[in-house]
């Protein structure tokens, strides 16, 4: 399964580098919207810190908008899936060695990510900016809520007992609606890894076959999810170029070299800061909706 897995992963990868490749050569001369270098280290630093499990969205969208990167807050949802997409396939291709599930399960939930991601992106895609604004200052105040209950041991504690590799009827079921929403959600900001683990936590499987569920669904769903962004050109090119290089260079960094990592400081740093992101963007969104009405 591991193969089948890897294989599917790798299509994505090309699919993703031809239709990315072909609007960067088409918009070649509009490759002048921001310093790649700044991206580059936005990019290795979230992507390091999503390799050691704390997750790149938030991160993410919180240096985007202390840098003030972006010209506006509408390009994030499609800046942060295309930047993301190559550096978490990289994850999944080193990460994803062995897979203790069911591979009828691992491959509903993959599916059933890719496919919410998917009409996810139209959704999404469709917003003004002060929409989206207000639409990921929830999605950062939720992901900062889980990143409190995963530093503080609640998500773990929900496996306790655990011993299921595979998902059978209803919870299969259950299993399959739960990630299509999590993977429409995702390109809205919600990062997949804590929710994902919650739920298949939930039904009943081990932290083990949690694992390869969450890391290859963010890794699928992110190419596909891309695709609507890309054709509209609603991201930042420079942007998504830098953080992509940097990530990369991230990912290799945190894998090869990191070997043990207190993160726990960190994370509740990085709980403050996309706290503080969350509340002004709101703030943004709403005062912009207030001016309009």
């Amino acid at each position: 399964m591991t193969l089948v897995v890897q294989i599917l992963l790798a299509v994505l990868l090309v699919y993703f580098v031809i239709i990315w490749g072909r609007d960067l050569i088409v918009n070649r001369h509009k490759l002048n919207d921001g310093n790649p270098i700044v991206s580059g280290v936005i990019g290795f630093i979230t992507n390091f810190m999503d390799a050691l499990g704390i997750g790149s969205y938030a991160p993410t969208t919180m240096l985007l908008k202390l840098t003030k990167y972006l010209k506006s807050d509408k390009l994030l949802p499609g800046t942060l899936t295309i930047a993301c997409s190559i550096p978490v396939l990289t994850e999944a291709f080193l990460f994803i060695k062995s897979v203790d599930i069911s591979g009828a399960t691992l491959l509903s939930l993959i599916l059933a990510s890719v496919v919410g991601s998917f009409l996810g992106s139209k959704f999404i895609s469709r917003f003004d900016e002060k929409k989206i604004q207000v639409i990921m200052g929830f999605a950062l105040i939720i992901t900062a809520v889980l990143m409190i209950l995963s530093n503080m041991g609640y998500l773990a504690a929900l496996s306790n007992g655990n011993k299921a590799t595979a998902l059978t009827g209803g919870k299969l079921i259950i299993g399959i609606v739960g990630n299509f929403i999590l993977g429409a959600l995702m390109v809205a900001g919600i990062g997949l890894y804590a929710p994902c683990m919650a739920m298949v936590y939930l039904l009943g499987l081990t932290p083990i076959a949690a694992f390869p569920i969450m890391m290859a669904s963010c890794a699928a769903l992110m190419p596909v999810a891309s695709r609507e962004f890309i054709r509209k050109g609603d991201y930042n090119r420079n942007a998504c170029i830098g953080i992509t290089i940097g990530g990369i260079i991230g990912v290799f960094v945190a894998v090869k070299l990191v070997k043990s990592l207190d993160m726990h400081v960190l994370t509740w740093l990085v709980i403050v800061v996309v706290t503080y992101t969350a509340i002004t963007m709101l703030y943004s969104g709403f005062k912009h909706a207030k001016s309009a009405n």
